[in-house]
């Protein structure tokens, strides 16, 4: 008998006209993550008590991670701000696997950021690669082609034991797999703060371009047309996998539930991809959906959900690694590099053809049906008879409650302005070679030189600038540019702000650039939602980037949201990690980040106030988080971001880099690291001539920019029009960093304090 048609395990079979005759037998469904009142709705639904194989698709699906159901009543305002971007129509939206943007020229671009927390704390290698390979199909299904990665993460503090254990083993699994598909990873974060010990954060984001034409959707439409199962074979790693895990919060030991991880090849998606992108190509798929969490569970429900709302699959024909498993277990999986595809009868030798090119297994495991129901048989007992929209889009939705913190006022009044600051230039001068070194402000390389930055060509920028960019078109030099950041400490003292800086800065970051912000992507990471200090932390960050959105006048085209992220009673800093994507029409007029050449001049743009309160000097130097955050000014960030494009369109400037954690102090440094190219400066016009405040306020709406000096005029003219405050610094030269009045360092020894700190810690 063939491998995937062995006797099957039936301890737990259990049929729907077994359940329909044994109404009273108990079923483990708190085992699986069911609240008692979801159990009852599942059995109202049904009419009956449902089937085990029923039960593990509810149980999945219903899950926090994959139903949002805590978190939909804050999401659904969203899908208040239009859906349209700067430079023309979204193509697809909150809903789908992915949003889509139009961007011109007949190409469309596509890009999403999701998490896969709780399984790289579990296993750190694993977790991480797999939360690549996810959201590469999600991409992949919306008809792109994954052209760059980028890896937002956070971590426990650098000397901690537990960080040594987790970070090596995440950056090499996204280093891993990312690298053996061919992908650049061009960008992202690496963060550290004591909240994130024993949780760290690994979101992942993809890019990737289309032809308007080549969209797909995931719905399974069209009676008759044959279901398709392709890819890796189906086993025992990640039953339960992400679904559960990420369900609910960490003990004090580790977690409280340890399903399978999930295990990637990433050689097999290479395959997948190649093979699907081919499929696409011939025009023989009629809908399309990639099994991430909740496996066949979500493939299935979903895809019958969003077509003519029928389905009946034969579970036995689903390929298998392990032929022990129970037709329960094999809906649960979330084995890796597998994708799901609805195609026309005609058209099924041609897909089957291409995927044995490819040595891609594929199997027809079902057809589309006008029931109204989703129908899975195993060996000729049927074990899933549902209404498909219960189970995908139908679940539970909780109104948590939720309220201001008794403690929030007393954090906010306790302001870092009046901490004990440095006075003397020598004080200014260690201050800045401590900030540099700091484990946040330090250089990355240790992590992105893991990364290969530059596979397939066309990346223009990569780490250390400010955002990725990558190249759309060869001919006509269209491109794309992504940055993704969020500043927890900020979001903390105040979620609403917190949110809207952390968009500001992605937006700011994709501008200095040289490309025009288009839309959203976002990965919301928080506590427990059971904990009404949590959930004001997500409702008011939901607020925020709603109406900073709203503002600036872009999309959310949509995201993801992780909870439960806490050990014990310490949740994490609320980190709403925000992904901007832009385009510029002209990569070869890009703006790089860091100094070109001695002998020009330094200005610095937008406004500088005595905001401390969560800045890196207060969390370095004094351990203190208290205050208030940077001021929110979307308007200055809009004429920023304008100014900056046009100047780099104009080919007025000869680099950009924004103001953020370290302030002018740490911009100044690293600008000045590239290329060994020194520099003087003068404070004396920047925050009333207070030397400290200028250099290491956190004030928002802020870029350094360098003009060649024949340039200098179109600069004033180019701030002028646009509103921008503009300040003179100095300029680049020498070998030195030189603040006139208070201190130089020389370049040499403020790298080896950036480089030093990563490799003396991982080494």
């Amino acid at each position: 008998m063939p491998e995937t048609q062995q006797a099957p395990r039936t301890s737990t079979l259990d049929t729907v006209a077994v359940a329909s005759g044994d109404p009273g037998r108990e079923q483990p469904w708190a085992d699986l993550g069911l609240k008692s009142d979801e159990y009852a709705r599942i059995r109202e639904i049904l009419g009956r008590r449902p089937t085990s194989s029923e039960l593990a698709m509810y149980s999945v699906m219903w899950s926090e991670h994959c139903s949002y159901k805590s978190s939909k009543v804050h999401l659904k305002q969203f899908s208040e701000i239009p859906q349209t971007t700067p430079v023309g129509k979204m193509l697809a939206g909150i809903g789908e696997n992915a949003g889509v943007l139009d961007i011109g020229q007949g190409y469309a671009v596509t890009f999403k950021v999701e998490s896969h927390n709780h399984p790289s704390y579990v296993e750190p290698y694993q977790g991480a690669a797999t939360g690549v390979g996810g959201i590469v199909r999600d991409i992949l299904a919306m008809g792109a082609r994954p052209v760059a990665v980028m890896d937002p993460l956070r971590f426990g503090p650098l000397d901690a034991p537990d960080t040594h254990r987790v970070l090596p083993g995440i950056v090499a699994g996204v280093g891993g797999y990312g690298n053996c598909l061919g992908l650049p990873n061009i960008g992202g974060e690496a963060v550290f703060d004591s909240s994130y010990l024993g949780n760290p954060l690994v979101n992942a984001l993809c890019v990737g371009v289309l032809r308007h034409e080549d969209l797909h959707l995931a719905k399974a439409s069209g009676v008759g047309n044959q279901v398709i199962l392709y890819g890796a074979r189906t086993g025992g790693d990640g039953i339960g996998g992400v679904s559960v895990l990420a369900s609910e919060t960490f003990d004090a030991d580790g977690p409280a539930k340890r399903p399978s991880v999930q295990v990637g090849d990433p050689f097999m998606e290479k395959l997948l991809i190649e093979c699907t992108l081919e499929i696409f190509a011939a025009g023989l798929v009629a809908g399309i959906q990639d099994l991430g969490g909740a496996g066949l569970s979500c493939a299935t429900s979903e895809l019958a959900s969003a077509g003519d709302g029928g389905m009946q699959v034969e579970l036995d024909r689903v390929p298998l690694r392990d032929s022990t498993l129970a037709p329960e277990e094999i809906l649960m999986s979330e084995s890796q590099e597998r994708m799901m595809a609805v195609v026309e009868p005609g058209d099924v030798n041609a897909f089957m053809a291409i995927c044995a090119k490819w040595d891609v297994e594929a199997v027809v495991v079902g057809e589309v049906t006008d029931t109204g129901r989703l129908q899975i048989d195993w060996h000729g007992e049927r074990v899933v008879d549902v209404p498909p929209r219960s189970v995908a889009h139908d679940g539970p939705t909780y109104e948590r409650p939720f309220a201001r913190p008794t403690w929030q006022d007393a954090l906010q009044a306790d302001r870092a302005e009046a901490l004990a600051r440095p006075g003397s230039g020598g004080e200014l001068r260690e201050t800045l070679l401590r900030l540099v070194a700091s484990p946040n402000l330090c250089d990355k390389s240790w992590i992105t030189d893991q990364y290969d930055r530059y596979v397939r060509g066309n990346t223009v920028l990569a780490q250390p600038a400010d955002s990725g960019m990558v190249r759309v078109d060869d001919e006509t030099n269209l491109g794309v540019s992504v940055a993704t950041d969020c500043n927890g400490r900020f979001a903390k003292l105040d979620p609403y702000t917190g949110a809207q800086l952390a968009l500001a800065e992605s937006y700011r970051n994709v501008a200095t650039g040289g490309a025009r912000p288009l839309a959203i992507s976002d990965c919301l990471n928080f506590g427990s939602p059971e904990d009404p200090d949590v959930m004001w932390q997500f409702a008011e960050a939901c607020r925020g980037l709603k109406d900073g959105c709203l503002e600036l006048g872009i999309p959310v085209t949509g995201g993801n949201v992780s909870l439960y992220n806490q050990t014990g009673e310490t949740a994490i800093l609320p980190t709403p990690v925000v992904a901007v994507l832009g385009v510029i029409d002209d990569v070869t007029k890009r703006t790089p980040s860091h100094f070109q050449a001695a002998g020009e001049r330094v200005f610095l743009l937008g406004e500088t106030r005595e905001e401390l309160s969560g800045s890196e000097w207060a969390h370095v130097v004094h351990g203190h988080l208290g205050g208030l955050p940077p001021r929110v000014d979307l308007a200055a960030e809009q004429a920023l971001g304008a100014l900056l494009a046009d100047a780099s369109r104009d080919e007025v400037v000869t680099s950009a880099h924004d103001l953020s954690d370290g302030g002018l102090a740490q911009a100044l440094a690293e600008a000045s690291f590239r290329n060994g190219v020194g520099v003087s400066v003068s404070v004396a016009d920047v925050a009333g001539g207070d030397g400290f405040v200028a250099l290491f306020a956190e004030s928002a709406a802020r870029a350094i920019v360098t003009v060649t000096t024949d340039n200098a005029d179109r600069l004033v003219a180019l701030a002028e029009r646009h509103g921008v405050p503009l300040t003179p610094l100095g300029q680049t030269g020498g070998d030195t960093l030189s603040v006139e009045g208070h201190f130089e360092v020389p370049v040499a020894e403020l790298r080896a304090a950036w480089s030093a700190t990563l490799p003396a810690a991982l080494a």
